[in-house]
């Protein structure tokens, strides 16, 4: 069963964050972690890929990672578009990689329990079974213009 996560801390979470690190990301322009990735670089986050098939080539003005121990730069969010019963593996090397991580995502579609409690025990807020590029379109306005009603009021076009 999914959890229930407020607009406010969905809105602090997406607000304090500047470094993603997207475990699972693809080059191919048409999977959803390329496009999700490419959105929140768009917004002025900094999105380092990782992909250990893609290794060492170039998306999005980035190299490629093979995993995320290969980050020499602080990380503040792990945004997770692996299954869910590759977590595990995916949060141990996240909370071992970054000592100062401080949000676990997990995409639409991916959970774990287990995994959850692990980071939330060493401090680290999780979100799971949602979209970051969803969550901040909805939060910040920009999904009015396909009839959702966000409840924020704007004069942007």
């Amino acid at each position: 069963m999914s959890e229930i996560y407020s607009d406010a801390f969905l809105r602090d979470v997406l607000g304090r964050t500047r470094v993603i690190a997207v475990v699972g990301v693809s080059p191919n322009e048409t999977r959803p972690s390329y496009y999700v990735a490419r959105y929140l670089g768009l917004k002025g986050f900094r999105v380092i890929p990782v992909n250990p098939v893609h290794a060492g080539k170039v998306l999005l003005g980035e190299t490629v990672r093979a995993d995320l121990s290969e980050i020499d730069a602080p990380v503040d969010m792990v945004d997770i578009f692996r299954r869910s019963e590759h977590v595990p593996e995916v949060v141990d090397e996240a909370l071992e990689a970054f000592p100062e991580l401080r949000t676990i995502w997990m995409q639409i579609g991916v959970e774990h329990a287990e995994a959850a409690e692990k980071a939330r025990a060493r401090g680290v807020d999780v979100i799971m079974n949602r979209c970051p590029k969803i969550e901040y379109q909805r939060l910040f306005g920009e999904l009015r213009m396909g009839g959702f009603n966000t409840g924020i009021v704007s004069s942007r076009l």
